[in-house]
């Protein structure tokens, strides 16, 4: 609650003393907890302009603002309809959006762009990872946000050498417990062919990774984590055939314990349907100590996600690069019930409605992150100046609780783990990285009634990003008539890399654009790779003003 008032205190002294204006001093301390912009937890694509002169009006807010599944209740489709937003909202301060990149792209060497995405600036030749080391036994006073002389956040410890199961395991060769996970990029803006590639990893609680004596068992955690992908995504997941008596529990729900290669759905507590954890876990859910629920994760799981560069591989063809333009981190440091998402919402709109233009505070720091108020809290790094790591501050890590907080589309505040690839016809069941196995491929994700997804996502947005500024996609899948083309639709259906991945001029072009804000350290006013400004983005948005969308439609 504390930190709740400090954070509204702090945007209040922003507004009054100009804050905007911060000197460079001012931005070097990280630490600091105020937003130069008080919107910031509004992300850029928001600001889209979506009507078309004489033509029907673009609708990429259905991807996020949709009717959404329990326990998430925010079913936000009358987003699609009307920009809805709080007066200190409708001015875009997203300013890198309309900047202008042409000299600064022109001037910057193919090779010398190409030579920096390839350093690794995470670990060095020794396999050690440097920031690791800063932040445990040297860490600089302003990355100190709580000024106690030691960092109170996440410290990365994973080394990215991943096994045949998708399991990494640090320099030594010991595992870290994170595993990787192979998924469908979600629609637009984190298309590689808009500016990054990027990769997933999760982590359960050691309760989940040992067995019933206390042991770490391999077994244990896969089929747990195979149990968290049934719950995300609500289906039958398949598993390498296991001892279900063993584990004592029926995973495949056939009323006897055997040999189960399937973790079955089956979860409705009305009807005393139940599903359990098994291990070490299975005996604390038994006590009350670990809450199993549809479409909720453990309390305790951890993700990774890095965004990273675009690299050119040795057949000309474009791929994630070693250097990450940031570490992004996730944990779920509270349970939330069903019962207490259904409130949070309710609150939501009544706030909403008695204080239509009070922006909501953003709580959290640079070291413990920003929470999204449903029990999960979001931290991260980001490339200095010189391209190496560094706390990412409090206002940087602010539109993160923005994208994960209060959106239709999100399953428990994420994204990847219900796009993930399908395990009983994947490559390691869709446990991997993507430098295990690329993109390649992967035939187009379905939605619930059959049709591409990503083909969709053109027909209602006539481009491959929210801002319709992807020259290149739109001369590829679309006719002079702004027709999609069969023949890209039908290449697409079984390989969704000729829709997501940019050819190599532009994939350089975008790194260069990018490396502009690194320089910069201009994250603050937008981390877009915008190789021209935004022409159909709005600077101001009116008041009342509606999108042009004649109805709404459904995200799945």
């Amino acid at each position: 609650m504390r930190n709740f008032f400090l954070a509204a205190l702090a945007v209040l002294v922003c507004l009054l003393s100009g804050c905007g204006d911060s000197t460079a001093a001012e931005q070097e301390n990280l630490g600091r907890l105020y937003l130069s912009n008080p919107a910031a937890i509004t992300p850029p694509q928001c600001y889209t302009k979506t009507e078309n002169p004489g033509g029907e009006a673009s609708n990429p807010c259905y991807a996020c603002h949709t009717e959404s599944r329990e326990p998430n209740f925010t079913n936000d489709l009358d987003l699609q309809l009307a920009y809805d937003f709080a007066a200190p909202a409708r001015i875009n301060r997203w300013e890198n959006q309309f900047k202008d990149r042409g000299a600064y792209l022109a001037a910057m060497d193919d090779q010398a762009i190409l030579d920096y995405v390839r350093e690794n600036n995470y670990r060095d030749a020794n396999g050690t990872v440097p920031l690791a080391t800063t932040l445990s036994e040297r860490l600089p006073d302003h990355w100190d946000g709580n000024r106690n002389g030691r960092w109170d956040g996440y410290v990365p410890d994973v080394g990215f050498h991943f096994d045949d199961q998708g399991f990494d395991h640090d320099a030594s060769g010991a595992l870290t417990g994170w595993r990787a996970l192979a998924y469908t990029p979600f629609p637009g803006t984190f298309f590689p062919t808009n500016g990054s590639t990027d990769d997933v990893l999760i982590r359960l609680p050691e309760r989940y990774r040992s067995n019933e004596a206390g042991q770490p068992d391999l077994t244990v955690y896969r089929v747990n984590l195979a149990i968290v992908e049934a719950l995300i995504k609500r289906q039958d997941v398949a598993i390498d055939p296991v001892d279900e008596t063993a584990l004592n529990v029926d995973l495949d729900k056939n009323g006897v314990l055997g040999t189960a290669t399937m973790v079955t759905y089956d979860w409705a507590p009305l009807e005393k349907r139940f599903m359990h954890y098994v291990g070490q876990a299975r005996l604390a859910q038994e006590s009350g100590d670990a809450p199993l629920s549809a479409g909720l994760y453990p309390l305790g799981t951890e993700f990774l996600h890095t965004v990273r560069y675009l690299d050119i591989d040795g057949q000309g063809r474009v791929a994630m690069a070693p250097r990450m333009k940031e570490l992004r981190y996730a944990r779920k440091t509270s349970w939330t019930t069903y019962y207490q998402h259904r409130a949070l919402v309710f609150e939501e709109i009544k706030d909403a409605h008695d204080f239509p233009d009070r922006l909501e505070p953003v709580v959290g720091d640079i070291e413990v992150g920003v929470s999204n108020r449903r029990g999960w809290r979001y931290s991260g790094f980001i490339e200095d100046k010189e391209g190496e790591l560094r706390p990412q501050s409090y206002e940087e890590l602010a539109t993160c609780a923005g994208c994960h907080g209060a959106i239709g589309a999100t399953t428990d505040g994420t994204f990847a783990m219900a796009r993930k690839l399908n395990a009983a016809d994947s490559f390691q069941r869709g446990w991997y990285h993507w430098d295990q196995k690329s993109l390649a491929g992967t035939p187009e994700p379905r939605r619930e009634d059959g049709s591409g997804e990503y083909a969709f996502y053109l027909e209602q947005v006539g481009n491959a990003d929210e801002y319709r500024a992807n020259s290149e996609v739109r001369a590829r899948f679309f006719d002079a008539q702004g027709d999609l083309k069969p023949d890209q639709l039908a290449a697409l259906e079984r390989d969704i890399t000729t829709l997501i991945l940019p050819s190599k001029r532009r994939a350089l072009d975008l790194n260069k654009a990018y490396r502009a804000i690194v320089e910069e350290q201009s994250y603050i006013r937008g981390r877009d790779a915008v190789l021209a400004p935004r022409e159909n983005m709005y600077q101001e948005v009116p008041e009342g003003q509606r999108t042009g969308v004649k109805a709404p439609v459904p995200y799945r």
